[in-house]
């Protein structure tokens, strides 16, 4: 293949992100280092997206093996929350609270990810993130919007000052420096895992989550190398994290859509509506099926399992919706990256504070601001998913990695809290299906589906630049339509590392200014 004499390739959303990994593998490193490197940097220069405050999910791809090594990286809830507790206060779990902050899991993923599969230590991967956060970065626009937007909530955090340039939201190009963030990443690079869950960084945890998080909890953290779970979908084997992720839900929307067998046109209606369709099929589903893997509600192989998903089959139509249970949305703020080297290692890597910054709360003044992905639990008694300390949440993160012949062929993920798997069957649907990859990876117009409740319509949003015959369509076939502004940057961006005709590509989708597909000969 062509990668055979490139140091690599990378797809994030920032540019610096996708240099740093670039620079990592140009200096030695593999993918598994670029994408820790990435990581970081991501981290740094857009904390409203992820950092280590915040979880980690990863699948890694070494040429000739059937599957992909999965680590989970998310974090449990903490031994001093009570589900019965927050009951007495709160109908249902809080989205922001000290005890919707779980333990984060990211940087004792990046400790595992290059013990196990890097080749390089991690002093020398987060340089540039260290050095980033030292020296300062430019802030991009979106920075600066998310910035402005969530200056009331994080104002009083001592972490949050040096994100406002004398005390006012930073312009576009202004230059902001993370010195304590600095700080706290240097001395991970020295002294690993220990520096963020034991001591000081651990100590202002404990004090931001009022009592949920307990210093045991944090010292006793580890995190689990799970297998991954699969199907095979338009000829080649599609792979993702097994619950608590709602991965599954891409993939089996997929097969469906291709079971469907929809005219190979993504600018047919029936295309679209194939689609959207096979997505709502499983997503209604999900509050009830994710959670902590030791309290799954079903066998791990039934997720999959297409003789589950042909029962889901038989009660879909190409002519009109189909009616199924409602589910709640739940927002989130993410980050995507994949990264594949010159000796075919890949990676597909996301990372996360969920809402946004997260929780809004900040470890101290050590730059680290702390995820809410305890609010995917639920204060339902007995519900596998309830809060109960030691357990992990639903988590919204859906990464994918699809191989065929124990060759990597397509790394692709997304950020987009609840809605990652209806974008991903949007984009796998064009890349696999309707267009060739280099093709789709210029992305048709999107869609977002919200409602699909009993009685109601099928809710689906439509950028303005999707065809006229394509909106007609989807009415005709009782969708309610909706037209909203093109290019929503909460519908991506997509990031993918792809092959056609033997030739390895990367792409990023314009939702994102800072998103950069990056290859280094």
């Amino acid at each position: 293949m062509s990668d055979e004499h490139d140091a690599g390739y990378a797809a994030t959303p920032h540019v610096l992100a996708s240099q740093a990994a670039l620079d990592i593998m140009a200096r030695g490193g593999n993918a598994i280092d670029g994408a820790i490197a990435a990581n970081a940097v991501q981290g740094v220069v857009a904390p409203d997206t992820c950092g280590i405050g915040g979880d980690l999910f990863a699948l890694i791809h070494k040429p000739g093996e059937e599957a992909p090594a999965v680590l989970n990286a998310s974090g449990t809830a903490g031994s001093g929350t009570s589900a019965e507790q927050m009951r007495l206060s709160h109908d249902e779990m809080p989205y922001r609270h000290p005890w919707t902050v779980t333990v984060p899991g990211c940087v004792a993923g990046w400790v595992e990810l290059a013990k196990e599969h890097g080749v390089l230590p991690l002093e020398q991967t987060l340089e540039s993130a260290i050095d980033l956060a030292r020296n300062g970065f430019p802030v991009s626009p979106e920075l600066s919007d998310s910035l402005a937007r969530i200056q009331g909530m994080i104002r009083f955090q001592p972490s949050s000052a040096p994100l406002y340039v004398k005390g006012t939201v930073p312009e576009p190009g202004a230059t902001v420096r993370r010195p304590g963030l600095a700080q706290t990443l240097e001395a991970i690079a020295q002294a690993g895992p220990d520096a963020f869950y034991k001591g000081p960084v651990a100590d202002a945890i404990v004090n931001a989550t009022a009592g949920g998080l307990t210093r045991a909890d944090l010292a006793g953290y580890a995190v689990d190398w799970v297998d991954p779970i699969g199907i095979d979908v338009f000829g080649l084997t599609a792979w993702t994290v097994p619950p608590n992720t709602q991965g599954y839900i891409t993939l089996a929307a997929l097969w469906l859509f291709e079971q469907l067998e929809p005219p190979r046109d993504p600018s047919d209606p029936a295309f679209v509506h194939a689609a959207i369709e096979a997505y709502r099929a499983m997503a209604w589903e999900r509050d009830d099926l994710v959670s902590d893997p030791a309290t799954l509600p079903l066998e791990l192989n039934e997720y999959l399992s297409t003789d589950r998903l042909t029962t889901r089959l038989e009660s879909l139509s190409k002519d009109s919706i189909t009616e199924w249970p409602q589910s709640n949305p739940a927002p989130g703020g993410t980050a995507y990256m994949c990264v594949r080297d010159r000796d075919g290692v890949g990676i597909s890597l996301i990372q996360s504070n969920f809402a946004g910054i997260g929780s809004g709360l900040s470890a101290g003044d050590t730059g680290v601001f702390l995820h809410n992905r305890g609010a995917g639990f639920n204060l339902i008694p007995g519900h596998p998913n309830e809060l109960t300390p030691g357990r992990r949440p639903l988590h919204t993160l859906s990464p994918t990695l699809w191989t065929a012949d124990g060759e990597l062929r397509l790394i692709l993920g997304t950020r987009g809290g609840e809605y990652q798997p209806q974008l991903l069957v949007q984009v796998a649907a064009h890349l696999l299906y309707g267009d060739s990859p280099r093709a789709a990876s210029q992305p048709h117009p999107r869609w977002q589906v919200d409602g699909w409740g009993p009685g109601e319509s099928s809710a689906v949003h439509i950028e303005e630049r999707t065809p006229d015959d394509v909106a007609t369509g989807l009415e005709a076939r009782g969708h309610n339509v909706e037209r909203v502004p093109n290019w929503n940057a909460g519908w991506g961006p997509v990031s993918l590392i792809g092959v056609e005709d033997d030739e390895v590509f990367a792409a990023v989708d314009p939702r994102v200014s800072t998103s950069a597909a990056a290859t280094r000969p």
